[in-house]
Parts: structure tokens; sequence; C-alpha cells
């Protein structure tokens, strides 16, 4: 599974979340196949009422930093799955983990998640 599709479950439901996610081996095409998640093509998902209720929600900067977006559902945060993240979403930019690339991969994250059923504040989307 890619870490995109596991932070998609720990949204939507679905999967084992809680599995340790290694670097994907290859890029996997983004947006997600609403037919291969019938929770996702099903049902729309309010994103910050689900992820403001995950245990530690309140110590965690989620809403823009990705380090805490995936710490929040239980990914592993490091540089090397987060530059595994962005090749699953397709950014082309630099993956050297500085601010710039975190931001765009939150945001690449976030409009992901939209275009398969989650209702996400436009301020998380620009």
């Amino acid at each position: 599974m890619g870490i995109f599709s596991s932070i998609s479950n720990a949204i939507f439901g679905g999967g084992d979340e809680s599995a340790p996610v290694a670097p994907a081996a290859a890029p996997t095409a983004a947006p997600l196949d609403k037919s291969a998640d019938p929770v996702a093509s099903t049902k729309s998902v309010d994103v910050l009422k689900v992820l403001a209720t995950k245990p530690g929600a309140d110590k965690l900067n989620w809403q823009t930093s990705i380090v805490d977006l995936m710490k929040l559902v239980g990914i592993d945060s490091s540089l090397d799955n987060r530059k595994a993240l962005a090749q699953e979403l397709g950014y082309e930019g630099p993956l050297d983990g500085s601010a710039d690339m975190n931001i765009r991969l939150h945001r690449a994250v976030m409009k992901a998640i939209a275009v398969n059923g989650g209702v996400v504040p436009p301020q998380m989307l620009d």
C-alpha cells in the first residue's frame, strides 16, 4: 500500500492505518480511483472533523504541516517517506525536505483527498 493510500484510509476508513509504511517502490497515479475505494465514492467526509478527533491532534500542526499530518495518522514522517509520497502524487519540485517542499506536499495531499470525497477547507488547498 502506498503512503497516500495510508493517509486516505486514515481519513476515509478501511485498511490497517497503524501498519508501518515503507517508502513506495514505484510512483502510483494520483488521485486515487474512486471505484477502488467504496467509502470515498459513496459519501463525503469532513476531513477536519475526522482528523481533529484523532488522539494527539491538539498537539500537532497537522492543518499545515505534512510531517505533523503523517504523525497524526501514524505514518513515519521521515524524509524518505515524504519523498515517496511526493513521487506518488506527481510532485515535480526538489525533494530536499525544504519548507517549500513540505508545504506543497501538504497541499497536494489535501487536494487529492478532496478529489476523492474529502471535504477540505479552501485554505488547506491553496
